[in-house]
């Protein structure tokens, strides 16, 4: 647990720096949201300060919007280069996105997996806490889907995008993203949850039982798995 925000972010980004270090090759996934944005530009100014290198990195994030484009300033590509890419050296041909413009969705979440799987897997696997207990796009549901998919958005998640595109019913009703297992497979995961809003649901998450109504609770059966929390989100825990 730490003190702040902004101390989970730097903590983090200095543990991402020295895995970039031992490794230099590693496969990071990558979440979107509010939560990460701190720990994004805390990796920049690290990389201006030339404490990390990134040349080597390889990065595939969660999830993106379905029917909207790369190139269009809502889409969660867009925000990833606003945040992270844009400020700093991994190559293009290194960092792999869903595509939300498909015609042929089941296709595309294929050869995501496949491109996955190509690089050996995801060794460090980031994430962030939606309020309703969702990591990627992996809403509250009876069942989970396993691997890379197309979702339907909860009116709850489309709230949280809302400043994205300007109000709640502007936001898609639909969305890619890595399934529970794609992200289970990760060799090593890492949730990071700030705020008292999030308190909640991190209880329920780390003390709850293992529940699809509740899709980050499937955290507990990951050998290493981490919660990386201030004090606000923390508040609830025994």
């Amino acid at each position: 647990m730490f003190a702040t925000s902004d101390t989970v972010a730097r903590a983090l980004a200095a543990d991402i720096a020295a895995a970039l270090a031992r490794r230099r090759r590693l496969v990071l996934g990558l979440p979107t949201g509010r939560t990460p944005v701190p720990l994004y530009r805390e990796l920049v100014r690290l990389y201006h300060e030339r404490r990390v290198d990134f040349s080597r990195a390889v990065t595939f994030n969660l999830d993106e919007f379905l029917g909207v484009a790369a190139s269009d300033p809502r889409s969660y590509r867009a925000f990833m280069q606003r945040h992270l890419f844009d400020h700093i050296n991994v190559p293009a041909d290194r960092i792999y996105f869903l595509d939300g413009t498909v015609r042929d969705v089941d296709r595309e979440c294929r050869r995501y997996e496949r491109a996955i799987g190509r690089r050996g897997g995801i060794d460090l696997q980031l994430l962030g806490l939606g309020a309703n207990g969702h990591i990627g796009f992996n809403e509250p549901a009876r069942a989970l889907i396993a691997h890379t998919h197309c979702t339907r958005l909860r009116p709850a998640t489309r709230r949280a995008n809302a400043a994205l595109f300007g109000r709640a019913t502007a936001v898609p009703r639909q969305a890619l993203s890595m399934g529970m297992a794609t992200i289970l497979h990760s060799k090593r995961i890492v949730l990071a949850a700030t705020g008292s809003e999030k308190a909640r649901c991190v209880n329920r998450m780390v003390n709850g039982p293992v529940t699809p109504m509740l899709p980050a609770s499937f955290l507990q059966l990951h050998r290493h798995a981490e919660v990386w929390l201030d004090r606000a989100a923390a508040s609830r825990l025994g």
